[in-house]
């Protein structure tokens, strides 16, 4: 199984930017910690502050990944060009946030990409992106 992880703006600066809300690790040591904790499973990640690279990065593998985690941080809340292309893809999309976003500014509090999702996780820090893996893994019932 491949599984997708899609970090967006800001994400780069995981263990520098705002500890209090996203906590003192930068993503590279927890994609180590997550690839460890499920060796059976095929990883690759992609990270930008760029919109347009995002897209072209979802067309590129929406079509083979077993699974996507995305995290479009900002563009969460305003790109309608990710949302078009999430819808245009065939691959699963699990929407992730590591803080919960309906407990912080009210602008937050909306998705443009969660409804074109299977699911959003949320509120669990990088924790966030175990649990999503888990629901590409998990039987449905």
């Amino acid at each position: 199984m491949k599984i997708i992880i899609i970090n967006g703006p800001n994400l780069n600066l995981l263990g520098v930017r705002e500890k209090s809300i996203y906590g003192n690790a930068s993503f590279t040591e927890y994609y180590t910690k997550i690839m460890a904790h499920f060796p059976s499973l095929e990883f690759d990640y992609f990270q930008s502050n760029i919109e347009g690279e995002i897209i072209n990065y979802l067309h590129k593998v929406g079509f083979s990944a077993d699974g996507i985690l995305l995290n479009a941080g900002g563009y969460t809340h305003t790109s309608v060009a990710i949302r078009d292309a999430i819808s245009a893809i065939t691959s699963p999309v699990v929407e992730i946030h590591i803080s919960n976003i309906l407990t912080r500014e009210q602008f937050r509090h909306d998705s443009l990409i969660g409804a074109v999702c299977k699911g959003s996780i949320m509120g669990f820090g990088l924790d966030s992106y175990r649990l999503g893996v888990e629901s590409f893994l998990a039987p449905q019932l």
